[in-house]
């Protein structure tokens, strides 16, 4: 019998629209900018925020590592490569103001 069973990485890999390949002195993300909960920025390992929007497009040209680009409706944002580390993903990062 076939085992079709699809592990949770698959399917984070699968809810993604786009998987940018970063350049080799691409920066990652260490903290979100947040205005009520909702995520409307980042902090970059250089110390630079960005706005999502701008994140995105970084994060497209090569220049943010270990996020690919999915959407919601019409607005695009940036969601943690699954590699099995809880400790990296954008969700256990800390809130930072802008």
């Amino acid at each position: 019998m076939e085992n079709n069973k699809i592990d949770g990485s698959s399917l984070a890999m699968a809810a993604l629209d786009d998987i940018p390949q970063p350049k080799e002195n691409a920066k990652h993300i260490t903290g979100l900018v947040k205005e009520s909960g909702t995520i409307t920025g980042y902090q970059l390992s250089d110390g630079a925020v960005v706005s999502k929007e701008e994140g995105v497009q970084l994060a497209k040209a090569g220049e943010i590592s270990g996020v690919g680009v999915a959407h919601r409706k019409d607005t695009e944002y940036l969601k943690s490569l699954p590699d099995g580390t809880e400790n990296n993903n954008l969700s256990s990062l800390p809130t930072v103001k802008s």
